[in-house]
């Protein structure tokens, strides 16, 4: 195997976030806002891991679902940004469980300042953010929010339950995506329907079109795990072998491997043994696992593509679609 990856180029993922760049700078700067609601003592832990910026990629669904259907109000600005902070946080329990010590090429907080106090700090940040969803005048908002943050965290409960578990299935395993990662995706772009005041079907679809789009961005990310290079990508990789997880990739090999590959492989992770990927790819057909499940991702995608055509002719659908675009862009460069 001689996988080589290039750093995926942004050219495509820009122009998206310019259409939206003056409602994402009311996100930063409601995400630094926040920073002065916590006790002076607390207020650097909180700013180190709010401006260590993403892509916010769940604040530019939101906006541009919004601009989609109408015009952006401030309340597809703050659901975006509320949704960025639960995301912020989940990230922050993920390195802890993952022993991770570098995301977007900084120290991780678990690693800056050991997992005691980031443990703490993500809980924090969970909590601010569910406060923030009490501002909307509206309910049902504030009800869809906390539930998609609860999604997170029983996605995260469940995988943790199920490493090292050989009787997962393919469904279970798509499920633990769709709520880790879809949840809030679906939540960015079915509640910005809900907030322009979309009909039924309308926010149904586009809720569909996140929760496609997200799940499809997770199985990604768990391809880009075992393929990835750390110094590219700026974030510590290799760690879904090392801790159990059984990702498609995984579930697809013990799938399709002869009965003393799969035995091979499942005493392996029964033993908690290493799983580098000079063992996996003596063992079985991994190059074709990895392929299979960059395909089944990039259905996803084009899956998830099909509401939009239904959308308004306008720049902001064309951005949606471009964002689409993007993720298919980083699937085809992990071949």
């Amino acid at each position: 195997m001689n996988r080589k990856l290039k750093t995926p180029g942004r050219a495509n993922l820009m122009a998206p976030f310019d259409l939206v760049r003056p409602h994402l700078k009311k996100v930063e700067s409601l995400l630094s806002e926040q920073v002065n609601d916590f006790d002076p003592g607390v207020e650097p832990y909180i700013d180190y891991v709010c401006n260590t910026s993403g892509k916010r990629l769940r604040p530019a669904l939101a906006i541009l679902t919004g601009g989609a259907l109408g015009p952006v109000a401030d309340d597809h600005v703050k659901l975006g940004s509320i949704l960025e902070l639960i995301h912020v946080a989940s990230l922050v329990h993920d390195d802890i469980i993952d022993g991770a010590d570098i995301r977007r090429k900084v120290a991780t907080p678990n690693a800056k300042w050991g997992d005691g106090l980031a443990v703490l700090l993500g809980d924090a940040l969970f909590s601010h953010a569910l406060m923030l969803s009490t501002d909307f005048d509206d309910l049902h908002l504030s009800r869809e929010i906390a539930k998609a943050a609860r999604e997170v965290c029983q996605g995260e409960i469940l995988q943790t339950q199920r490493r090292f578990d050989l009787t997962m299935t393919r469904k279970e395993y798509f499920r633990l995506l769709e709520m880790k990662t879809g949840a809030l995706f679906a939540a960015a772009t079915g509640l910005s329907a809900y907030i322009s005041g979309a009909d039924k079907e309308t926010q149904e679809d586009l809720y569909q079109f996140g929760m496609k789009l997200g799940t499809a961005y997770q199985l990604y990310d768990d391809c880009l795990d075992l393929v990835g290079e750390e110094e590219e990508f700026g974030k510590t990789l290799r760690t879904d072998l090392e801790k159990g997880k059984l990702t498609l990739p995984i579930l697809r090999l013990l799938e399709k491997a002869n009965p003393a590959q799969r035995a091979k492989l499942q005493e392996r992770i029964i033993k908690q043994e290493p799983l580098d990927l000079t063992i996996l790819t003596g063992i079985a057909d991994y190059e074709g696992a990895i392929d299979y499940s960059i395909e089944t991702a990039i259905k996803l995608v084009d899956d998830a593509r099909d509401p939009l055509h239904f959308l308004p002719d306008t720049k902001y659908r064309a951005a949606l679609f471009t964002l689409a675009d993007y993720l298919l862009d980083l699937l085809h460069k992990l071949r």
